[in-house]
C-alpha cells in the first residue's frame, strides 16, 4: 500500500509518498509560497537512488487546494511521476502540531476529530488552522481514501500532572487548559524506538533522555518507553536555546519590557518567537555559521554555542534525576545528528554521572544510527536521524490495522 504523508503549513505542503511494506520513499517534495505572487514546487522521485530525480516546476499557487492537485498532477506524471493515478493511494496521514488533551495517539480523521483540532486553535493559532486546511483539502480531492491524523503531541500525553502542570491558579487549567503539552513528539518517539532497538531491548523497558537540537530544540525524559517529562511547553517557545526562540526565561520580562521599552504583547511575543535564541546573542542562527565565527574569533558567536549547551546540560541533569537509571541518551534532529562540537559541549563534566562521550566516534560522520560513548560509559549515548515521515507512516499502519 501507498502512503501519502502531508504536513501542510501557513503557505507550504511538505510531502512523501512511501510503500507502507518495504518503507520505500517514492518521492518526496515541497510546495512553497502559497498565496504569494511566485509559488514553487520541487518534487524528488525515487530519492537516494540511481533513478533519482527533481522536478521543479514554479508558478503562481492562490490556495492549499491548487498545491495539492498540483503535487497530485507532477506525482501521475507520465514522464515523471511514481504513480500512475491516484488510485494507488491506499491512505494520507497529516501532521498535526497541537491535539491538546483530545489525543493519547493518532487518530482516523472523523468529523469529531476535526471539531476537536477546531476546538484546540487557540493553542495553535499559527499550526493548526494550516494543518485543518491540508486535511479538508485532501478529503476533498480523496473523498474515500482513509486520512490519520499524527499529532506531535500525542507523545507526551503520558506526563503526570506533576510535570505538565504550572504553577497558577488551578482554574486556568480547567477552563482553558493552561498546562504544558510539549512538541516534537512523533520525533522524539521515533528515535526513541530506534534506540531500544540498537540497546536490544523493548521500548517499556527503556529509560531514555531524547534530545532533538534543530532550528527548534527540546528534550524529552522517557520512562519505561512513555513520555514522562519534556522541555517545550503550552507553546514551542519554552525550554532550550533555539535558533530564534528563547527558551526558558523569567516570565516578568514582558511586564520589564512594557514598562521600559513601552512594547506591546505582540512585539513582545515577535521578539523572543523570533529574533532571540542563537540569532539574539549573536546575529546568528545557523550553528554552521555560528562555529564558523567562533572560530574566527567572534566572542558572541563563542558565548552563543556556550549559552545553548550549557541549557542542553542542564536540562539532562535534570531529567537524569527525574528518571533515576538512564539507559541512553540520544541526539537528533539537524544539530543533533550533524555537530560533534554541540553534542561534546552538552555532554561535558557529566563523567561523574557515568556519562563518557568517545571523541573519536564523536566525531566520525555518518547518516546511520550509531553508538558514540565510550566503552566505560554507563550511560550509553547514540546519534539516531529522526526520520518524522517514516514515523507517520509507522503509526499510519498502526490505525489502520486496529
Amino acid at each position: 500500500m501507498k502512503f501519502f504523508i502531508v504536513n501542510s503549513g501557513s503557505s507550504s505542503i511538505k510531502y512523501q509518498v512511501i510503500e507502507s511494506a518495504s518503507e520505500t520513499v517514492l518521492a518526496a517534495g515541497l510546495v512553497e509560497r502559497i498565496g504569494e505572487a511566485g509559488g514553487r514546487l520541487k518534487n524528488t522521485a525515487f530519492p537516494g537512488t540511481s533513478d533519482e530525480l527533481d522536478t521543479v516546476i514554479e508558478q503562481p499557487i492562490p490556495d492549499h487546494r491548487s498545491g495539492m492537485q498540483l503535487v497530485i498532477a507532477t506525482l501521475t506524471d507520465k514522464t515523471d511521476g511514481v504513480i500512475c493515478n491516484v488510485a494507488e493511494i491506499g491512505a494520507i496521514g497529516h501532521r498535526v502540531v497541537h491535539g491538546g488533551e483530545d489525543f493519547s495517539g493518532s487518530m482516523r480523521i472523523t468529523d469529531s476529530v476535526i471539531e476537536a483540532l477546531e476546538r484546540n486553535i487557540p493553542l495553535a493559532p499559527l499550526h493548526n488552522p494550516a494543518n485543518l486546511d491540508g486535511i479538508r483539502v485532501a478529503m476533498e480531492i480523496f473523498p474515500h481514501v482513509p486520512q490519520v491524523a499524527v499529532f506531535d503531541t500525542a507523545f507526551h500525553q503520558t506526563m503526570p500532572p506533576r510535570a505538565y502542570l504550572y504553577a497558577i491558579p488551578y482554574e486556568l487549567y480547567e477552563t482553558d487548559r493552561v498546562r504544558r503539552y510539549g512538541f516534537h513528539g512523533t520525533s522524539h518517539r521515533f528515535v526513541a524506538g530506534e534506540c531500544a532497538r540498537l540497546l536490544g531491548k523493548q521500548l517499556a523497558e527503556c529509560n531514555l533522555i531524547t534530545v532533538h537540537l534543530g532550528n527548534g530544540c527540546s528534550m524529552t525524559a522517557i520512562e519505561n518507553g512513555r513520555s514522562v517529562d519534556t522541555s517545550l511547553g503550552m507553546t514551542p517557545l519554552e525550554g532550550l536555546v533555539m535558533g530564534t526562540r528563547s527558551g526558558d526565561l523569567d516570565p516578568a520580562l514582558h511586564l520589564f519590557l512594557k514598562q521600559n521599552k513601552g512594547m506591546e504583547l505582540e512585539a513582545i511575543d515577535t521578539l523572543l518567537n523570533k529574533e532571540s535564541g542563537l540569532k539574539g546573542l549573536c546575529g546568528m542562527n545557523d550553528m554552521r555559521d555560528i562555529h564558523k565565527a567562533a572560530a574566527e574569533g567572534d566572542v558572541r558567536a563563542k558565548l552563543a554555542v556556550e549559552v545553548q549547551t550549557y541549557r542542553t546540560r542542564k536540562y539532562i541533569g535534570a531529567y537524569m534525576a527525574v528518571l533515576g537509571r538512564v539507559d541512553g541518551i540520544v541526539f537528533t534532529a539537524g544539530i543533533g545528528e550533524n555537530d560533534p562540537i554541540v553534542r561534546a559541549e552538552s555532554l561535558k563534566g557529566l563523567e561523574a554521572f557515568g556519562i563518557r562521550l568517545d571523541p573519536e566516534r564523536n566525531w566520525q560522520r555518518s547518516k546511520e544510527a550509531r553508538c558514540i560513548s565510550a566503552p566505560d560509559s554507563t550511560v550509553r549515548i547514540f546519534v539516531i536521524p529522526t526520520n518524522e515521515e517514516l514515523a507517520i507512516a509507522r503509526e499510519m499502519a498502526q490505525v489502520l490495522h486496529n
